[in-house]
């Protein structure tokens, strides 16, 4: 069976879209995500949203599917892309999109448009945070480690480093998976440049290493400035380009979004 699919990039974190009146019926949308989403069977993409007409007053709805097939709360950079298929397909008016995501509705504004490429000011909302998770360790094969938790939309671990000479990636996978998270979490390493600036580096849920995230880039933000370690205004430096974060009556990210591509995938269900 054929499945319209757009692709879009947020700063090189890339997803599929599908119209769910465009989807024939299949038996697993898990199975579906995971297959579009194969970097050499599939069009390859870090995840899949199936879009839907909107709720609660929001534009559309979209549910996200990692690329490993599990459904997950939201993505940042995800979400801005989602605003862009929605200004190019009618889907909303702008300059305001707003979506509903499995976090909840989130406004996107859009700030400027040259064809496929757009600028969006995202409001992610206000973190969670637990006291005693904020300074917190985590026991890993190669000793305890200073980490902060954070909720901003889904589940971050944030571990501040003086450099990334270090397999980082290893680090990572073993922290998705630790038993401290049943239901695993996204993980950012962080070298804090000056008070305005960090650099990081991601390891995602359900994805692996991509080269920039709008969650992570806040989790690193939240935990960053809960720390004293740097202050808002921050520059998110990312081997993707930088991603600009405000914390004011929420949190507010900057960053681009750019459709690339339209298509049929084709899916074989056995």
């Amino acid at each position: 069976m054929n499945i319209p699919f757009t692709k879009a990039h947020g700063a090189q974190n890339d997803f599929l879209f599908s119209w769910v009146d465009d989807l024939p019926l299949v038996e697993s949308l898990n199975l579906l995500a995971l297959s579009i989403c194969h970097r050499n069977t599939g069009i390859g993409a870090d995840g899949w949203y199936l879009v839907s007409p909107g709720e609660e007053g929001c534009d559309i709805r979209v549910r996200l599917f990692n690329a490993d097939g599990g459904e997950t709360e939201m993505s940042g950079n995800g979400t801005r892309c989602a605003a862009a298929w929605a200004l190019a397909n009618g889907k909303a008016k702008g300059p305001e999109v707003k979506i509903l995501t499995g976090s909840g509705p989130k406004t996107v504004t859009l700030l400027k448009r040259d064809g496929e490429r757009f600028l969006f000011r995202m409001a992610m909302g206000l973190p969670q945070v637990v006291e005693d998770e904020l300074e917190s360790s985590i026991d890993l094969k190669t000793g305890k480690r200073d980490c902060s938790i954070v909720w901003v939309g889904n589940p971050q671990c944030v571990l501040f480093v003086h450099d990334f000479n270090f397999d980082w990636q290893s680090m990572g996978a073993e922290i998705e998976t630790h038993p401290r998270f049943p239901q695993r979490t996204n993980v950012s390493f962080v070298k804090v440049i000056d008070q305005h600036n960090i650099d990081v580096r991601f390891f995602e849920r359900g994805v692996g290493v991509t080269n920039s995230s709008g969650t992570g880039s806040t989790g690193a933000m939240v935990a960053s400035v809960l720390r004293g370690l740097a202050q808002s205004p921050v520059s998110v430096h990312t081997p993707a380009g930088i991603l600009h974060l405000l914390w004011e009556d929420t949190i507010y990210l900057t960053g681009p979004a750019e459709l690339t591509a339209t298509g049929q995938f084709v899916f074989r269900e056995q």
